[in-house]
């Protein structure tokens, strides 16, 4: 399992691909698979069988740069030996650019938008490399690249708390300071509906804080509090405590891990209906989806009728990490397969049992 160089597995606070992967292998573990994580820093969180660091620090400063990724799969793709591995899993962003280069066959898990400047790395892709989407809004973005699964991203019930009964706190924006994530847009939903709204953002990098700055800052107001890159703990209290979350995006969101933490808290989102956010809420049942943001503010009162165990019952029936590592152990066989019926592979692809 291979995770980008950024941050510990998992994360003491953003970083939604790290918790993913630890929720992944641990459910793999837990399926009889011995699992080596390779990462960065000194120490993880997860139940793999060995943990290989390939840089003593994480690189969470340089988050942005090219350099660090790229130097740390070159140190992966020397560290791996076909004797050692059935599978490789790659979670970087340049991974399925560099995979072609291993010994050992690689799936890949595509966690942005397979679009743009992303989709040329991607279209380059090595034919003996699989990718996944981690929804089916993300993969009609580009259906030509060479898709081995679609798979959604999912946590372990049991790690996060829940409520019984609807919350009567502030509206929650939870998210990077982008305007692709529209924080602007969830300021104005809640003045419009008279409610309180708890901006809560990550606001590290130069283009995050410039936009804070300019466009966020000014429109604040006495019904708008700021909590900037809180931690994990600090954000499950604050889905617990929320309304609703709102989600008012402006781009083709590939998943959005923040609307499955808070349903599993109980707590319902509102959202409009771009990306991902259709396969995961149950509008009118976990949630409320919207086609435009001017039905936000209705939308915002409305969910008080919602149930928060309809909410915590969705994420444990279809985002469990159990059901993910079933779903990515049937990609793994059928990959493998496929790898192994290949005529231009000079030597089989042999599974060994677990």
């Amino acid at each position: 399992m291979v995770v980008p160089p950024w941050l510990p597995v998992p994360p003491p606070g953003y970083g939604g691909v790290e918790q993913v992967v630890a929720g992944l292998v641990d459910a793999l573990v837990l399926h009889g698979h011995a699992v080596t994580l390779f990462g960065v820093g000194d120490q993880h969180g997860t139940a793999a069988r060995s943990f290989v660091s390939t840089a003593p620090d994480v690189q969470f400063a340089r988050l942005g740069e090219s350099l660090p990724e790229l130097a740390h799969l070159a140190r992966v793709n020397h560290l791996i030996k076909a004797a050692d591995f059935d599978l490789i899993h790659d979670h970087t962003v340049v991974g399925p650019l560099v995979a072609g280069r291993r010994a050992v066959p690689t799936v890949a898990t595509v966690h942005g938008n397979p679009v743009g400047e992303h989709g040329d790395v991607l279209t380059d892709t090595d034919r003996g490399v699989g990718l996944v989407a981690i929804s089916h809004g993300q993969r009609r973005l580009n259906p030509g690249l060479p898709w081995a699964g679609t798979v959604h991203n999912a946590l372990d019930p049991r790690s996060i708390p829940y409520k019984d009964e609807p919350a009567a706190g502030p509206v929650l924006w939870l998210a990077r300071f982008s305007p692709d994530k529209g924080p602007d847009v969830a300021i104005r939903a809640c003045r419009a509906a008279g409610l309180p709204l708890l901006l809560a953002g990550k606001c590290n990098e130069p283009a995050e804080r410039q936009y804070y700055d300019e466009v966020i800052e000014p429109m604040l107001g006495e019904d708008v509090t700021v909590v900037v890159n809180a931690d994990r703990e600090a954000t499950l209290r604050m889905l617990v405590e929320a309304r609703c979350l709102i989600m008012p995006i402006r781009w083709e969101e590939p998943f959005g891990m923040v609307m499955v933490e808070a349903m599993a808290t109980g707590t319902p989102v509102v959202a409009l209906a771009r990306g991902a956010v259709p396969e995961l809420v149950r509008s009118g049942v976990t949630g409320l989806v919207c086609e435009r943001s001017e039905e936000l503010p209705d939308a915002l009162h409305a969910v008080e009728r919602l149930d928060p165990a309809d909410c915590v019952a969705h994420v444990a029936e279809n985002f469990s990490t159990t059901r993910m590592a079933y779903s990515y152990e049937a990609v793994y066989r059928q990959f493998l397969a496929g790898v192994g019926a290949r005529s231009d592979v000079t030597e089989p692809v042999r599974l060994r049992a677990r």
